[in-house]
């Protein structure tokens, strides 16, 4: 059984910068491709970034490229994303995922809890 637990969520103003994290364990993180999505209040939720699981690729959705990064940490089991130049459309909860790649799109398998991002203008 896998468990992912966002950390790092929080009330930032407009400009400001904030790290997530994600632990995993249960399974081996390093063996998949990871994720971030978000849900704002009334919205579908959306994807934000992913990377793969052995070259470290990234991909990001067009309303965060150039302001957030994901990265990974194999050794420790941990996923992130480096927000900056946070905007107050970016506010929502955060979830971290185990994801793969279907039809031209990145599908959530495992969900964590989420972790709320609020940004203030």
């Amino acid at each position: 059984q896998v468990q992912l637990v966002e950390s790092g969520g929080g009330l930032v103003q407009a400009g400001g910068s904030l790290r997530l994290s994600c632990a995993a364990s249960g399974r081996s993180f390093s063996l998949h491709h990871m994720g971030w999505f978000r849900q704002a209040p009334g919205k579908e939720r959306e994807f934000v970034a992913a990377i793969s699981w052995i070259v470290t690729t990234t991909y990001y959705a067009d309303s965060v490229n150039g302001r957030f990064s994901i990265s990974r940490d194999n050794a420790k089991n941990t996923l992130y994303l480096q927000m900056n130049s946070l905007k107050p459309e970016d506010t929502a909860v955060y979830y971290c995922a185990i994801v793969k790649y279907r039809a031209s799109a990145w599908l959530g398998d495992y969900w964590g809890q989420g972790t709320q991002v609020t940004v203030s203008s």
